[in-house]
């Protein structure tokens, strides 16, 4: 099954996956379903989870009905747990929405709810991030999440994302990142998409990052909280929800 998903992640255009997911979606819950893991976005329970990965394939990761991988499930229960996102009116600003929040985001009708990408079927806008077509000072919210490391110019989509942010607005900005690495490493010498996979983690990413990614979103004026939400739970909640350890949400805020 791993080889599977590693050929149709390889092969297949995004956009065609997003569409292709609703279908199969329905068959890998039924076929997995059981009571040793749980996705907390629906609370569903599974025997186990799905493998995912364009390199190096993680195991135990993709929920079954949710699609949700390790950085979605822990986002959703720091959203859930630690803030007003699902109580309090907001307008917030989404980009290249994940299907596991997509359609619950859009339910909640207190959230004056913005979409953007520019190739995502589900997105409302399509932009470019460092061009957005919005005000300034005109989102509370922004998720932006796995993103960046897609993005040559990172800097000017950051300065674009601290722009459009409402003073006194919070953002989520995931990434994927190396927590081991102090330096985040660039090389657009390296061409070749499955070594791109095997350096970056994925061959459209263009860079890996390390712990300076939060003085780069300092630098552009955010205020940075470096929250490993997976500190407030207990091993086991970690373990049920298969979530990434030590994993970092990093939650940026716009001051003045």
């Amino acid at each position: 099954m791993k080889k599977i998903f590693k050929f149709i992640l390889n092969s297949v255009p995004r956009p065609i996956l997003i569409r292709l997911s609703y279908v199969v979606r329905p068959i890998l819950a039924f076929a997995l379903k059981g009571n040793k893991f749980t996705d907390p976005i629906d609370g569903k329970s599974f025997k186990s989870f799905l493998p995912y990965g364009y390199g190096n394939q993680r195991n135990n990761v993709l929920s079954p009905s949710t699609l949700s991988l390790e950085r979605h499930r822990l986002l959703w229960l720091y959203l859930q747990n630690e803030t007003d996102f699902f109580s309090t009116p907001k307008k917030v600003l989404h980009f290249a929405p994940e299907q596991a929040f997509y359609k619950r985001f859009r339910k909640l009708k207190h959230l004056d709810y913005v979409t953007t990408d520019l190739n995502s079927p589900l997105a409302d806008v399509k932009a470019d991030i460092c061009n957005l077509p919005f005000d300034d000072n005109e989102f509370d919210i922004i998720l932006c999440n796995h993103v960046l490391e897609h993005i040559p110019d990172d800097t000017k989509a950051m300065t674009e994302l601290y722009r459009v942010m409402n003073v006194g607005g919070m953002g989520v900005f995931q990434i994927p990142q190396d927590l081991s690495r102090e330096k985040t490493f660039e090389d657009n010498s390296i061409t070749d998409k499955s070594e791109r996979s095997k350096i970056f983690g994925q061959y459209d990413h263009v860079r890996i990052y390390g712990r300076d990614y939060f003085d780069k979103l300092r630098s552009v004026g955010f205020k940075v909280e470096e929250v490993d939400y997976t500190s407030k739970l207990s091993d086991s909640e970690v373990t049920r929800f298969c979530l990434a350890k030590g994993e970092i949400i990093p939650v940026v805020h716009k001051i003045n």
